[in-house]
């Protein structure tokens, strides 16, 4: 399990979780404004001039596409190149690698507030016994309080309280 306790700036903390990274990309996909490809996606300059009806890189392609075929040239055809909005700008492709998980951080960061994301029940628990400076002691009662209210929910702790 994938928990997350988003504490917006104006308004109550919320905590939700995703069973597994996919449904994690989804989950924050689906409240993002900018579309999934431009949250996170990899491929190549060949991919892109394919995916526009250029099979070939030909006269045709360099001419009505010069920045692709310009970053084909310089980093290889067949290098992944990785967007990844929130992180690296609108629109930037990059030879260096960028996983998908920084960029669903970095999606949920834009959305301001502060954004906590625990990989597994073990962290989730260590979070909420204080073990996450962003969420602990009393000024973040409430953060921790919907952090508790969905490890109940969802069974990984008992409701003694």
């Amino acid at each position: 399990m994938i928990y997350v306790v988003e504490v917006p700036e104006q308004a109550a903390p919320r905590a939700w979780f995703a069973y597994d990274e996919a449904d994690f990309a989804r989950k924050v996909e689906a409240g993002d404004a900018r579309q999934p490809w431009e949250i996170f996606d990899s491929l190549s300059p060949r991919e892109l001039l394919d995916d526009l009806g250029h099979a070939d890189i030909d006269a045709a392609a360099r001419e009505r596409y010069p920045a692709i075929c310009a970053l084909g040239d310089s980093h290889g055809w067949d290098t992944a190149l990785y967007r990844a909005d929130h992180l690296l700008g609108a629109g930037v492709l990059s030879p260096e690698p960028v996983s998908e998980r920084a960029a669903l951080e970095a999606a949920l960061a834009a959305r301001g507030g502060v954004t906590c994301v625990y990989y597994g029940d073990r962290d989730a628990i260590g979070a909420f016994e204080g073990a996450d400076p962003r969420i602990a002691g009393k000024d973040h009662w409430h953060a921790r309080r919907a952090l508790y209210e969905q490890l109940v929910a969802l069974e990984v702790l008992a409701d003694d309280n």
